[in-house]
């Protein structure tokens, strides 16, 4: 005669002390530290993509607006000059910030940018020079901050101008691709500002050109807020050989480059 019993299954205390308990097959354990810095290596991924994205169409966006609140100054930023006559890109900027002078937008004007090294003339010199003499404009309205080879250094020096003379809002005149990163330097030395920048000169000529300027702008705003340095970018210190006869005097060049 025979018996037959079922034996129970082997419960996890019945194993030996140095013995590991046998788990399921098909469900083994998932290490979190697998799961986990893949995260974040996808989050710094999105963080590196969609950064420079959004502040491109913030750029790209400033670009598009023309704001004209009545404020203390408008503020022309700096572009080359050729002893003591503004550049066609300076010119340009003066224009509009006449313009803006004589629609009532603020009662003065600050030119600002200093001198390549040897220049006679800073662009500072030179702008409120030509706002005098070709605009018109009575010289106690037009103040020159002759500082800066860069916007960083120019808006820091008209911060504390207008520290000096109690005054706190600007307009700023520069070119389209230029406003949001003159805005933020502008607002971190004390300065209130909006931007109301030019339609004419090279980076508003073409798409692939607006696009390139586009790319070097977020380039130097990232710098500037992650870092708190102003990047000169090319545009900033390059001027290509391009006569001008009309504007720059005998055998000097013109200057396509327009921001600073």
């Amino acid at each position: 005669m025979t018996l037959e019993a079922e034996l129970p299954e082997p419960r996890d205390e019945d194993h030996g002390p140095d013995e590991p308990a046998e788990q399921p097959r098909g469900r083994r354990g998932r290490s979190p530290w697998v799961t986990i810095p893949a995260g974040v290596v996808l989050g710094l991924l999105l963080i590196a993509v969609l950064t420079p994205l959004t502040v491109g169409a913030r750029v790209w966006y400033q670009a598009r607006q023309d704001e004209r609140p009545r404020s203390d100054a408008i503020i022309v930023l700096g572009a080359a000059q050729y002893n003591g006559e503004p550049s066609p890109t300076l010119r340009w900027r003066l224009q509009h910030a006449l313009d803006l002078y004589r629609d009532g937008v603020a009662p003065a004007i600050v030119t600002v940018g200093g001198k390549a090294p040897g220049d006679n003339y800073t662009e500072a010199g030179s702008g409120r020079t030509w706002l005098i003499e070709k605009g018109g404009v009575p010289a106690d309205r037009v103040v020159a901050v002759p500082v800066g080879r860069d916007t960083l250094g120019s808006l820091r020096a008209a911060g504390a101008e207008f520290d000096r003379r109690g005054w706190s809002s600007a307009v700023i005149v520069s070119d389209p691709w230029h406003g949001l990163r003159a805005k933020k330097m502008a607002a971190d030395h004390g300065i209130e500002a909006a931007a109301s920048p030019t339609r004419s000169g090279p980076s508003v000529q073409t798409r692939e050109t607006q696009f390139d300027y586009i790319v070097r702008e977020t380039g130097a705003y990232l710098s500037y807020v992650l870092l708190g340095k102003s990047v000169q970018v090319p545009n900033e210190t390059i001027r290509r050989i391009n006569i001008d006869p009309s504007v720059a005097p005998s055998g000097a060049p013109s200057d396509p480059q327009p921001s600073r």
